[in-house]
């Protein structure tokens, strides 16, 4: 199956670049470009891409406003692709934002090409970008420095059997997969399987906005480890 890709930022060598690069692999077909946030959402709305590479800082609109766009679109509007973060710096409010408004993830912008080529194919399976490690740093920066809860997240915490709330805790504590499964002993399939039940249930976008809903429900608190 072919990602449908989208690249929006404002300098064109910049999406030169990445569009060379991208529509060099097999599997990937970039369908569109826009030079900023407002065109970005056009673009995106008419050519349905599977993921959008959104640079942060742009003129007339900035990736943030646009992300809210896309990933919140107007009565009518069905299509929801993933929205990759470019950014230059690690630690960016407009990234956190951003993964508020369900980005699946950043970029840094001189990361090196496989980590381009690899981010877009992650991001199109429905995971987070975010090592779980980089997930577990930056939102509990985020949430411990900039709280805004969301509408009674512990409440929606009971419609989780107790073994989803206890991968939903590992998940936010920065445990991978793998780890999770050696720490529950089951199977790695079988974690995937609750995480996935997990996302469903909280109706979460994936496994950054799980990390954010988890810390706001208070199941785990900045600082904690596994």
């Amino acid at each position: 199956m072919t990602i449908r890709v989208v690249i929006v930022d404002d300098q064109a060598m910049v999406r030169a670049g990445f569009a060379a690069l991208l529509s060099a692999q097999a599997d990937i077909d970039v369908v569109g470009e826009a030079p900023d946030g407002r065109r970005g959402v056009q673009v995106s709305r008419s050519t349905h891409p599977d993921v959008v590479l959104m640079d942060v800082r742009m003129p007339e609109m900035d990736g943030l406003a646009a992300t809210r766009e896309i990933l919140g679109p107007p009565p009518g509007v069905v299509h929801r692709p993933k929205v990759l973060m470019l950014t230059t710096f690690d630690i960016d409010d407009y990234v956190y934002e951003a993964l508020r408004a369900g980005a699946s993830g950043f970029l840094l912008k001189d990361a090196p090409p496989a980590d381009l080529i690899a981010a877009v194919r992650v991001v199109a399976s429905g995971e987070a970008l975010l090592a779980p490690s980089v997930t577990r740093r930056l939102i509990a920066d985020f949430v411990q420095q900039r709280p805004a809860p969301r509408k009674d997240p512990a409440l929606r915490l009971n419609g989780l059997t107790p073994r989803e709330t206890e991968v939903l805790e590992l998940i936010a504590r920065g445990l991978s997969n793998q780890e999770i499964a050696g720490h529950l002993v089951l199977a790695e399939q079988t974690v995937k399987t609750h995480i996935g039940r997990v996302l469903a249930k909280l109706d979460l976008r994936d496994r950054a906005q799980a990390v954010i809903f988890a810390y706001e429900a208070g199941l785990v608190r900045p600082g904690d480890s596994a």
